[in-house]
């Protein structure tokens, strides 16, 4: 289990230098391709100041738009009692707890650090699971707290916003005002540029579901190391295979935070899916119950 840990997260260091490498590719190309590399210089300060921006302000935006609304102790004993022994076996300070209403059984973690940590649960999955069920789920989402990947998770959302909008901006102008007919560059090098601008989000989207995959996986794993119980998040992934994890409201943006995919699910999407197969994190979650 501990050897899988430090696995994952080498691994998601070097996919988050892949990211900051498509960035530098991506200003470079299209400095290239418009003949001024000053593009390039205020793309990658910019990239800077929106990543930094994002950072900062993205968990409570992932908070509205999935609805999720904070309570105190009085309004849910049983679900605060169980996120505050978790965060006092984890060592942990106490994170602000919300509920969506929402029949999706879901779940996500949020927030720069855990000093600064939110964790929401939906009321579909809160009324359909036993305590030792939302234990499993909880611990899942203090796992991401724990491990820090709501810092991972916040920085690749502004990467793949970033890395987006440059690609829209640079296409824009040159479907528009056209790359520098006087500049030296080679006609490779605009080939390459003009490339760089269309491919650069779709890439964009296979690391960021590469990272987020790895983290869930991390994410189980520490839960369980919590609970020293992995048939309860077992089991309440079982419940959420056969009735569905798929939210009313659709927002791809923070589809990625999630305990399980909210998205509908389509076919092609699945190569796409920022979220491990649940019937392989089940028998990840047996595997590991039998060794302990």
């Amino acid at each position: 289990m501990y050897s899988e840990i430090e696995a994952n997260k080498r691994k998601t260091v070097i996919l988050i230098v892949a990211f900051l490498v498509l960035i530098g590719l991506l200003s470079f190309f299209a400095g290239s391709y418009f003949g001024s590399y000053t593009i390039t210089i205020g793309a990658l300060i910019g990239s800077l100041i929106y990543v930094l921006i994002s950072y900062m302000g993205a968990a409570k935006v992932a908070l509205a738009f999935n609805g999720a609304k904070e309570i105190e102790k009085k309004d849910n004993p049983r679900l605060w009692r169980i996120v505050e022994n978790l965060a006092i076996t984890n060592g942990l300070p106490m994170p602000k707890v919300y509920i969506m209403d929402d029949p999706g059984l879901n779940a996500f973690a949020t927030g720069r650090d855990p000093d600064h940590s939110h964790v929401a649960i939906t009321s579909g999955l809160l009324n359909s699971l036993e305590d030792s069920e939302v234990q499993g789920v909880m611990a899942h989402e203090m796992g991401h707290v724990k491990n820090y990947d709501i810092r991972v998770g916040m920085i690749v959302f502004g990467l793949v916003a970033i890395i987006s909008i440059l690609a829209d901006i640079f296409l824009r102008i040159s479907f528009f005002g056209g790359g520098d007919d006087d500049n030296n560059s080679s006609p490779l090098l605009m080939i390459a540029g003009f490339a760089a601008m269309i491919l650069a989000p779709i890439i964009a989207i296979f690391i960021q579901a590469a990272i987020s995959r790895k983290r869930e996986y991390l994410a189980d794993a520490t839960g369980v190391m919590t609970t020293r119980y992995p048939e309860g998040l077992a089991r309440a992934l079982e419940k959420i295979r056969d009735r569905g994890s798929t939210m009313k409201r659709q927002n791809t943006s923070t589809a990625h935070l999630f305990f399980a995919s909210p998205l509908k699910r389509k076919r092609f999407t699945s190569l796409l899916s920022t979220h491990p197969p649940i019937e392989d994190r089940i028998q990840r979650l047996r595997a590991m119950g039998s060794k302990m």
